[in-house]
């Protein structure tokens, strides 16, 4: 009871600094759900619609014009304008008006309808990933189904059915399949990382932040003395407050997401929660022992902020992890968010059991042990440090 007393001293102390400091209210509610809000509505479509497309078409035929109108009728390609040489266009690229364009040669149709197997040549930017790919994709659909329209109307001029055809012009059919996403919705894969990852980042620098201003305002010895002199019981009670606040915002972004959004989640709710809990736990078990590390408010803020952008790129979301160098595959099991987002996909996303993903649980778990290693540092440091600017 002692304890627990003591404890709730501390966090009583601590919801009067958050009270009083208008950075943890913008920091730890305003900023996060401006992030979540931000990310999930801007691909709120699911696939970018309707990027700017240019056309030159020198053969200037029915047919050519039929192409240009199916490409126009594609949900992510626009048609914007139509330019008399592939110079022109390249330059529209380059500045940026479009992402790339189709370029239909004088003589096209002619050589179809002879056999002669005419080039259809699309160039696009690459400089926007996701724009050029998904540009690329319809720019390569639109020249297949113009060569297999004229190809269809020849056989059928030869007098062979359908069915014959068919099998001439695709003679082997693909069965796809998508798992997990069928709708290739970008806003499912990307916003279950980036906005869980920006909560994270916050985490951290309010962990070694709180620890620091306590440090900057000569607050150490008073922090540590309503403890009893007990550095565990001083750092669960200062950070329950912290615990509490962030682990509502994240049940309020999965509630929106699962529940608003209708995010795909096979995984149970208990899943779900834990994930939750020991997100929480790790991002501020790192910021703790990032500030143990070097009791410093600007360099444990700094160490903070660069492991959480590194974090992003290791994830594994945006470039698959085995892909990268064997050294930076190893690098990658020391940051926080690339177990939760593992964690994720396996137990929540595809709903595979926790011991598919035990590695990945004790990651999280070690992130929230970080700590233990630092305690007698950061006492120490609340005891006879003095603040340097």
């Amino acid at each position: 009871m002692k304890y627990l007393r003591l404890i709730w001293n501390v966090a009583k102390r601590e919801c009067k600094i958050l009270y009083k400091n208008p950075i943890y209210g913008f920091c730890m509610v305003i900023f996060p759900l401006v992030a979540l809000l931000f990310f999930t509505s801007m691909m709120d479509e699911g696939l970018p619609e309707d990027m700017p497309v240019g056309i030159v078409d020198l053969d200037n035929t029915s047919m050519s014009r039929a192409l240009v109108r199916r490409l126009d009728a594609f949900q992510n390609s626009r048609v914007v304008d139509s330019y008399t040489s592939v110079a022109e266009a390249r330059r529209a690229i380059q500045e940026n008006r479009i992402y790339a364009f189709l370029y239909i040669p004088k003589g096209t149709t002619a050589q179809l309808l002879a056999s002669r197997r005419p080039k259809v040549s699309y160039y696009y930017s690459l400089t926007s990933l996701t724009g050029g790919s998904l540009l690329m994709k319809d720019l390569k659909t639109i020249a297949t189904l113009g060569s297999a329209g004229v190809g269809q109307g020849v056989l059928s001029a030869r007098g062979l059915t359908d069915k014959q055809i068919e099998t001439f012009l695709q003679p082997i059919r693909l069965d796809v399949h998508q798992i997990a996403n069928p709708w290739s919705n970008y806003n499912i894969y990307l916003s279950a990382v980036f906005v869980p990852g920006i909560m994270m980042l916050f985490m951290f620098l309010i962990a070694a932040y709180s620890l620091g201003m306590e440090l900057k305002f000569n607050r150490g010895k008073e922090w540590i003395d309503v403890a009893d002199g007990n550095i565990i019981v001083a750092i669960f009670g200062k950070f329950l407050p912290q615990a509490l606040v962030f682990l509502a915002l994240i049940f309020a972004y999965e509630y929106y997401i699962y529940e608003v959004l209708q995010f795909p989640r096979l995984g149970s709710v208990l899943m779900v929660v834990l994930l939750a809990v020991l997100q929480v736990f790790a991002s501020i078990g790192f910021g703790i022992f990032a500030f143990g590390l070097t009791p410093s408010l600007r360099m444990s803020m700094s160490i903070c902020s660069l492991w959480a952008m590194l974090g992003f790129s290791l994830a594994g979301s945006a470039f698959p992890v085995m892909g990268m160098d064997e050294p930076i595959q190893a690098l990658s099991w020391l940051f926080p968010l690339r177990h939760y987002y593992m964690l994720y996909q396996i137990t929540v996303f595809n709903g595979y059991p926790l011991i598919d993903a035990w590695f990945h649980l004790v990651g999280l778990v070690a992130f929230t042990l970080l700590p233990w290693f630092v305690l007698r540092k950061i006492k120490n440091a609340m005891l006879t440090y003095v603040y340097i600017p």
